[in-house]
Parts: structure tokens; C-alpha cells; sequence
């Protein structure tokens, strides 16, 4: 099942938005980042502690919007690969989401 979350306008580049979609019957919070044009998805959760990762609504990026930052203990995680490169999980990996562009869609197939 295709679910289509925005259009690629509604991303600001650089930018992120979040997303609560159901995936196999439950709730789960994603969102997706737009950097130099590319997008990139992740599962909401910090690979530390499990804690959802944005400041405010929509705010997932660094004061530079380079890398993104865990609200909860500043770890730093880079855009394209989700590694975490700074803080308490170092090494880790926030879980990605495979997403595509379809007629300036941004979908995700669940």
C-alpha cells in the first residue's frame, strides 16, 4: 500500500517534517528530511533511548541544518545515512524508511 505523506514543495531545503502514519495497524511517527535537493526518511526515534528526536514540530535539523539532532541529549546524526556521529550513541543508526518521488509526491510504501 502506497501512502503518499506531501507534496516535495512542503519541505523546505533544507527542512524536515514529521509524519504519524500506521504502519502493520499501528501509529508510528516518521519523518523525512530534504537536503540538496535528495530526501531521506526515519523512523521518530533515537537509537539512545527511544525518545522522539525533533526540538519543536518539524524541527529535526541543527541550528546549521547539516545533521540531525536529538533533542533529548544533542546526539548528531548525519541526513543521508542516519549514523549517529556525536553523543551518547555514536556508531548507531537511526532506522530508515524507504520513500519515493512520484509526480512531486513524496510517498512511502507500506
Amino acid at each position: 500500500m502506497t501512502h503518499i505523506l506531501c507534496k516535495t514543495s512542503d519541505i523546505e531545503d533544507p527542512g524536515s517534517k514529521s509524519f504519524d502514519v500506521e504502519i502493520n495497524g499501528k501509529i508510528q511517527s516518521v519523518f523525512v528530511v530534504h537536503k540538496n535537493g535528495e530526501f531521506f526518511a526515519y523512523y521518530n526515534q533515537c537509537p539512545h533511548t527511544g525518545a522522539n528526536l525533533e526540538w519543536q514540530e518539524d524541527q529535526f535539523l541543527d541550528l546549521d541544518k547539516e545533521l540531525i539532532q536529538c533533542a533529548t541529549h544533542d546526539a548528531l546524526f548525519m541526513i543521508d545515512s542516519g549514523e549517529c556521529i556525536a553523543g551518547p550513541c555514536v556508531g548507531d543508526l537511526l532506522q530508515d524508511i524507504t520513500i519515493k518521488i512520484n509526480a512531486d509526491n513524496i510517498e512511502l510504501d507500506i
